[in-house]
């Protein structure tokens, strides 16, 4: 893989038409910044996978961008993930993120005749051989779910060692969580890319929410500060861009191979950082 860093943005696939195309107007852009691709995100069980394809075909073949699937193994069979494979392959698409997936509300346990993300990606390969660059998820912080950091840790190393490329974090707010994190894995032999995922603050409220759930850790001093302005929506993103960019600025001086952002499907967050840290594209 090259050595130079690359840059990517996150897009969900909306419910509704109107949505869609404010989700093609922001891809087109963000494509004018030439990042180095697009990924698109898949529901709980597969629940979003023909609002998934159509918008990465979309994505890739019209806005012309490289565009990376999510694709999850939890509620899925073989044959489903197989043809879904084949319809990217043949459509053009090189890159796949590779997930075990959410489990559907309700299912206590995951389902599928594959359960894990080391398993996902061992059947990307078997099926598609090196077509597809593969990227796998990571957890700084360790997955909500692990029992611990070390369990974590050694299910992140056994996904790189199944044959992934290339790790997207989940997003976190603290650069030493990554740098501690990358450090580990290195010494667990992952000589592949760790590549932080960044999150723009726009909005308290539901940043927190969305954190506790997926067991990103808000700093109390953030926490404190964003609290503090209450409904002030520019001082909340005033502030959220001052903390974000200087966190970019100190994971790229520490070596980060690049940056991935969660859009939430908008452009103007990511791009505000994008412009402090004046990115060479």
């Amino acid at each position: 893989m090259s050595q130079e860093r690359r840059y990517s943005f996150e897009f969900f696939p909306t419910k509704t038409d109107a949505g869609h195309e404010k989700l093609l107007n922001v891809a087109r852009q963000l494509a004018g910044y030439n990042p180095d691709f697009f990924s698109c995100t898949y529901g709980a069980g597969g629940s979003t996978r023909d609002r998934t394809l159509n918008t990465v075909l979309q994505l890739d073949g019209e806005v012309k961008v490289p565009t990376a699937p999510h694709l999850s193994c939890v509620g899925d069979s073989k044959a489903e993930l197989r043809e879904l494979l084949n319809t990217y392959q043949s459509n053009g698409i090189q890159r796949i993120v590779a997930l075990r997936g959410d489990l559907p509300s309700g299912m206590g346990m995951a389902s599928g005749e594959l359960r894990f993300a080391n398993e996902l990606v061992e059947f990307i390969r078997a099926e598609t051989g090196d077509h597809f660059h593969i990227e796998v998820a990571a957890y700084p912080e360790a997955h909500p779910q692990a029992r611990s950091f070390e369990t974590d840790l050694n299910n992140f190393v056994r996904k790189m060692q199944a044959g992934a490329d290339s790790a997207i974090t989940q997003y976190f707010f603290n650069a030493d969580c990554y740098f501690h994190f990358v450090e580990c894995a290195e010494k667990l032999g992952v000589t592949q890319p760790i590549v932080p995922g960044i999150m723009p603050i726009t909005n308290y409220s539901k940043l927190a929410r969305f954190s506790d759930a997926c067991g990103a850790e808000i700093p109390r001093w953030i926490r404190k500060q964003l609290e503090a302005y209450g409904d002030d929506i520019d001082s909340i993103q005033a502030f959220g861009e001052e903390v974000i960019t200087a966190m970019c600025e100190r994971l790229l001086q520490g070596g980060a191979p690049g940056l991935h952002f969660y859009t939430l499907n908008q452009a103007e967050p990511s791009l505000a950082i994008w412009h402090n840290l004046k990115l060479p594209r």
